[in-house]
């Protein structure tokens, strides 16, 4: 595999274990909202690592996320349980950030960085055996 296209995977799964990280202690301080944006965007770098094997990336979320899914969730490489874990911590990202009044709860932040957590663990995985 070509070094720049190894390069550009390794730095976006990189920056997704740096935002996972972020999202946990923002999670510890009672920051939910920001925790979740953290969160996703740590789910979001992680597809962005695996689309860059396809040598894949798009302007657009919905664009990254389409491709991760039929390419690489339809195809069996991940389960199809990654894409609700996906689309949640989208939803409670969009509404965190947009929804006025929207507070999301400890539980919400707790179970999509948990979600969230596993399925970084997973690309990990994954880009270490298709590298």
């Amino acid at each position: 595999m070509e070094g720049s296209i190894k390069d550009l995977s390794d730095y976006r799964i990189e920056k997704s274990k740096r935002n996972l990280k972020m999202a946990k202690k923002l999670l510890k301080e009672g920051t939910y909202s920001f925790a979740l944006n953290r969160a996703y965007y740590a789910a979001f770098d992680a597809m962005r690592a695996v689309n860059a094997l396809d040598s894949f990336d798009s302007s657009k979320h919905s664009g990254v996320i389409a491709h991760f899914n039929q390419f690489h969730v339809k195809t069996g490489d991940f389960d199809v349980t990654v894409s609700s874990v996906i689309r949640r911590a989208s939803r409670l990202r969009e509404r965190s950030d947009y929804e006025d009044f929207f507070e999301p709860d400890k539980e919400d932040a707790e179970r999509t960085i948990k979600e969230v957590s596993e399925f970084i663990d997973t690309v990990s995985v994954f880009l270490k055996k298709n590298k």
